[in-house]
Order: C-alpha cells, then structure tokens, then sequence
C-alpha cells in the first residue's frame, strides 16, 4: 500500500522542481522530505528519482506514478467531501484566499451570508491571484480567486477545479482633462495616450503583463512613470495627473474626482477555485452560493 503523504511529495516535486522547495512548502527539512521519497521507492520497487549531483529528476516510473497520483489526491478530496456532507451544519475551517479588490468589494456582503453558519471557522488571506494555486495544493486554502484576461489567457490547473464567477470590463483609467476620445480616423481608444505617461504593476504581475500585451497590440510600448499594485492607489495618481492606467471594473465603481473612464474591449475574468474533488464539500458549495450571490448584489448596486 502506498503512502498518500509519500504520493503528495512526489507530486509536489514534479511541480516545483526541487527537494528544498517541497520542503519549503510543507515545512520538512530537505532531509526529510529525501527520506520519504526514498522510502515511497522501496515500496514501489522501481527507482522514480535520478539523482546527479544537488539535481533531481522524475523517472518514466515516476512520471507514471505522479499522473496516478492526480487522480488519488482528487479521490481523497472526494472523501473528504462526501464525509462532511452526511455531518449536521457546516462546520470547520474554510481559508479563502482573495485578491485584494475583492476582499473590499465582494468579500464582506460574502462573509456576512457565511456567519449564519457558526460551526464555519473563516479565515480570509489577501493574495495575488498567482499566488492562489499553490496555496490551494498545498492546503494553505480552501477556496481562492482567481482571474485572467481574455489577451493573456492562463492554462487550467489540472490540480484545480473551477467555476466561473465575474467577466468585468477593462477601463482606461485618464485624468479629466486629457481628453482621450476614440480616434475619428478608426483608431482605438488608446490612440490619444501613446506618448502619456504611464502607471502599472510591478514587473511579473499579471497586471503588468496586461498593460503591456494591451499597449503592444495598440502598435505601442508604455511610458512608464510610476509603479503601483493597489487601485485605489493608481487612480489617485490618475487623479493627480501623474498618467494614465488600466483598471479593471471592480476597482473603477467609485473613482476619485477627476478621473475619467473609457471602455475597452479588453476583458477580465475571474473564476473560483478549489482543489480537485471538492466541489462537492459543504462548506465549499456554501461559498460559491454565497459569493456569487454578493457579486450580483454588488454590481446591481
């Protein structure tokens, strides 16, 4: 019989490449986490590492073991949900990882509909939404957000599974006296800002990799002026006539005076994610009801 903590190891070493950063993520020493992948070989039989100095990679067998490992993780999560849902009330922890617009916009009206189950334990973490798979595989979460943009598109986890829950317009954020129409000779509306000074996300965000993608496919790179992750901080600078930006509609309901927004076709969308085989666990089904009861409520508004 093989040992699923073993099995989880070696699939988290086929994701993040190295025994220092499995170790790192389920706080074991490298020692360890060297042990229990040799011990998970002696009761395979068949060598699944080959080592070659500090380097170590899978076997075809451990290749093999790590794809059925996918389905056993999924079945667990099966179990475990279907154990919680012959229990009376929801109850338990349920972490729930956000980015940060949603935690002020759709987190409270959600967490609220959730208190009416006092048996739930909730626990919110603000997170970029990169950062949400991980925190899900490695059990950090329950429940997380996570979004991308029609112009970068991001491949489905197979660790993960996913329903939708927001597709928002993108906006060109422009101080009020610029002036930025669509351009009556059939260009865009990110003609008039080509040589503007710009505000985006620090590089390796996908913000960031947005704005440049959207300006890039206007025919033009951004001249960037400042650096800023949080929305409400990048419209003040709008405000302020220190550039122009993009952002997207969750964090454009209530912008500052002298801002003004212009549509674009670009779209954001966010989904809701979980760890395969969970769908079905009380206290995540709850969530999903719940939060996208307060997404409908918040745009109504």
């Amino acid at each position: 019989m093989l040992d699923v903590r073993r099995l989880r190891l070696l699939h988290d070493l086929s994701r993040l490449g190295t025994i220092a950063a499995v170790a790192q993520a389920h706080t074991y020493t490298p020692s360890a986490v060297s042990q229990q992948l040799s011990a998970l070989e002696r009761e395979t039989g068949v060598a699944l590492l080959e080592r070659s100095g500090r380097r170590v990679t899978l076997t075809a067998a451990g290749r093999v073991l790590v794809a059925h490992a996918e389905t056993v993780l999924s079945a667990l999560e099966q179990a475990t949900a279907a154990l919680a849902a012959v229990g009376t009330g929801l109850t338990g922890p349920l972490r729930i990882g956000a980015f940060p617009t949603a935690v002020r916009t759709l987190l409270p009206a959600t967490l609220v509909e959730l208190g009416r189950h006092p048996g739930l334990e909730l626990t919110v973490t603000e997170l970029d939404p990169v950062a949400v798979p991980d925190a899900l595989r490695e059990r950090r979460l329950d429940v997380g957000l996570l979004h991308d943009y029609d112009v970068v598109p991001i491949e489905p986890d197979p660790a993960l599974d996913t329903v939708p829950l927001l597709d928002e317009t993108v906006f060109l954020a422009v101080p009020d006296a610029a002036g930025v129409e669509a351009s009556p000779g059939g260009g865009g509306p990110l003609d008039p800002v080509r040589g503007a000074a710009w505000i985006v996300a620090s590089p390796g965000t996908l913000c960031h990799t947005v704005t440049l993608q959207v300006c890039r496919a206007a025919g033009f790179t951004p001249r960037v002026r400042h650096r800023a992750d949080d929305f409400t901080a990048v419209l003040a600078l709008v405000a302020a006539g220190q550039g122009v930006s993009l952002v997207p509609r969750l964090a454009a309901v209530q912008p500052p005076a002298g801002v003004r927004l212009v549509a674009l076709p670009t779209r954001r969308r966010t989904r809701i994610a979980f760890r395969r085989g969970a769908a079905d666990h009380p206290a995540v089904a709850a969530f999903v009801t719940a939060i996208r009861a307060a997404t409908e409520e918040f745009l109504a508004r």
